[in-house]
Parts: structure tokens; C-alpha cells; sequence
């Protein structure tokens, strides 16, 4: 489709399950993928506060390949598979994105595709005019 910018990272899934780490709208709306803690195809291992930093990391470095910052950051998820993680993934969130205070949801669900997983994100930015 015209006017739409989609930016792959490599990672492991994108090319067998079909999807885009970062898709840019015409409108400036830039969506990311949920992202997990894994770097160059490796998962990166660490508990719920050093996960989400990773995943988190993954999703911004989408946003710099687009020449997006955390700035940009409206909204994000967090999906976690224990309540007892919120806490720790939270302070991640506020480290990175204090400054920026998108709008934000945290989940908790049964699972990831990694059982050594524990948190995952998403990420939306716009560019504005």
C-alpha cells in the first residue's frame, strides 16, 4: 500500500509468521510489533525487570530505524505472565518513559511462544507534523 513504511529487525519470527517489527501509517501512527526479550535471534535471559528493559529496547531501536525516539511514544502494553512481575516491569516502563508518560496497559496472560518468557511489549509512536 502507498505511504506505508514497514521496517523488519531480523528477528526470528517476522519471516516465518509473516509480520513487520514497525509499521509507519501515512498519518505519522507507527505501530511495533509486541517485542520480547531477544537480541540478534538469541533469547536474552533475565528476570521480569531486565525482560521488559530488553523487549522495551527492541521496540525503540524499531522506532530509531524510523528516526523515532521514546518522545514519540503514545502508548504502550505490557503483557505478563505473573502478577507478582508488575511491579518490575513497571519500574522498567517508568525508567524509560517517565518523561514521556504514553498511555499505558498491563496485562497478565497464561503464556508466551518461550516458556522462559515472562513479559512482552507493544509499542505505538507518532510522528507529528
Amino acid at each position: 500500500m502507498a505511504g506505508i513504511h514497514r521496517v523488519a529487525s531480523g528477528g526470528p519470527w517476522e519471516d516465518s509468521f509473516g509480520y513487520s517489527r514497525a509499521v509507519e501509517l501515512p498519518n505519522g501512527l507507527v505501530l511495533v510489533a509486541g517485542c520480547a526479550s531477544v537480541e540478534n535471534g538469541q533469547f536474552v535471559d533475565g528476570g521480569p525487570y531486565e525482560q521488559a528493559v530488553t523487549a522495551f529496547g527492541v521496540a525503540l531501536d524499531a522506532l530509531k530505524g524510523l528516526g523515532l525516539g521514546a518522545d514519540s511514544v503514545v502508548r504502550t502494553r505490557m503483557y505478563v505472565t505473573h502478577a507478582r512481575d508488575v511491579e518490575e516491569v513497571g519500574r522498567a516502563h517508568k525508567e524509560l518513559f517517565d518523561a514521556v508518560r504514553p498511555a499505558a496497559s498491563m496485562v497478565i496472560v497464561s503464556g508466551f511462544v518461550d516458556p522462559s518468557m515472562v513479559v512482552e511489549v507493544e509499542v505505538e509512536a507518532y510522528r507529528g507534523a
